[in-house]
């Protein structure tokens, strides 16, 4: 995810139960969606569930046979010395096929892993040396964790039989120009760019499955995707005035040590950045555009919060004509109902990024404005996880023909 300047799926109409059962505008404020039947309140249970790709998905359960001695997919972690490299190695360490052969930081070459990220200092993990002496020749699959405009000629003169995610922006753009306007130069590796496929799992699954290079999503496009794109696609949102006040961690600025970036700068305070600017904008916009089949433009403004993970996308949508709340949530239940990472919360209850922490699980809700004929969506997500490492694990999976939420049944850290 870029701080840019602090560095760096129609749905029938169905009748719309209000909690204090009146209808029309005189009703009080709608706090949530009231199901007809009881449903459980709160927390969700979290397991395993299928797959809505139109092609079944293999599931994993960690009970089935450690694999043999000598199988495994050989894996390169490039930037391993920042936070989504160290997310990558932390999952990986209860992934049973995927073993870290390949361990590169520039600034950290020579170095025990252990002694960058101490908290992963009991793991058996090779040396970190610099790119350039990296050796790929006993490796199948790369995940590219470098700064945006670093990855591009890097992954360029990679070997071609590599596999490859990429968590940087450098391939997210297809429009060269697009990416050349809002990123500040010109595309260093366009041949690259018409071969890469967009990686939102759920939404892209099938495309995933078969590409040799994903770029990963950013972070605040992730929670922001999820909920429009199905709701896009069913003509059931409006394409103007769509508003979105997104809220992140402070990881998500990365690693490097910036003076915006001290606890003194940020404690105790909220701010906005990237206003009308952010990096993350053409991206949304792109998979809207692609959902709605003509341009979308959209209203979005991301706040830096005090906390170290954690992102929260408020959405404000206005209905098309005849549509109701419940339709919105009835669609993105159907969508989603089967899928193991995204969840619907039930009744009112309100998603907390304290409550997918740690975790590749995305919560949302949808709300009824005070305003007639507006929605409201809250979606939230661990910004390091579904927003950048798991998403990426949850890809590189699929791409080597494995379920692809092996390595990936952590359930959220609280408190």
């Amino acid at each position: 995810m870029a701080f840019t300047t602090l560095g760096s799926c129609g749905a029938a109409s169905v009748r719309l139960v209000p909690q204090n059962r009146i209808l029309g505008s005189n009703s009080k404020p709608f706090t949530g969606i009231v199901l007809k039947k009881p449903q459980q309140v709160g927390a969700l249970p979290l397991h395993v569930r299928g797959s809505i790709a139109s092609s079944p998905r293999k599931l994993f359960s960690p009970k089935a046979a450690a694999p043999k001695s000598g199988d495994g997919i050989r894996i390169a972690v490039l930037g391993a010395s920042g936070y989504t490299g160290a997310e990558i190695v932390r999952f990986l360490a209860n992934h049973p096929q995927f073993h870290i052969k390949v361990m590169t930081a520039d600034r950290k070459a020579g170095e025990q892993f252990g002694s960058v990220f101490p908290h992963l200092r009991t793991q058996d993990l090779p040396r970190l040396v610099a790119i350039k002496d990296a050796d790929f020749s006993d490796v199948d699959a790369v995940f590219c964790c470098l700064p945006h405009g670093t990855t591009q000629e890097i992954i360029k003169s990679l070997p071609r039989h590599l596999k490859i995610v990429d968590l940087s922006a450098d391939f997210r753009l297809r429009d060269i120009n697009e990416y050349a306007e809002w990123y500040g130069h010109s595309h260093r590796a366009p041949e690259l760019q018409e071969e890469a496929v967009y990686g939102l799992t759920e939404l892209q699954r099938d495309d995933i499955r078969n590409a040799r290079l994903v770029a990963n999503p950013g972070c605040y496009p992730t929670s922001i995707q999820l909920p429009l794109v199905p709701l896009v696609k069913a003509k059931l949102i409006k394409l103007t005035n769509i508003i979105i006040d997104a809220k992140s961690g402070v990881s998500g600025a990365g690693r490097g040590a910036k003076e915006a970036n001290l606890y003194t700068e940020i404690a105790e305070g909220i701010h906005a950045y990237g206003i009308t600017s952010h990096r993350h904008v053409p991206e949304i916009e792109q998979g809207l555009t692609d959902a709605a089949e003509s341009k979308v433009t959209i209203s979005f403004t991301p706040h830096l919060m005090c906390m170290t993970r954690g992102m929260q996308s408020t959405i404000y949508v206005e209905l098309a004509s005849g549509v109701t709340p419940r339709d919105l949530y009835e669609h993105l239940k159907s969508t989603y109902e089967d899928e193991e990472f995204v969840k619907l919360l039930h009744g009112s209850s309100a998603p907390h990024t304290s409550h997918v922490k740690g975790s590749n699980y995305c919560f949302m809700n949808v709300y009824e404005d005070r305003i007639p004929g507006r929605a409201i969506i809250i979606s939230v997500i661990d910004n390091l996880v579904k927003g950048a490492s798991g998403q990426a694990l949850q890809n590189l999976n699929l791409m080597m023909g494995l379920p692809e939420n092996m390595g990936l049944q952590y359930p959220p850290l609280f408190p």
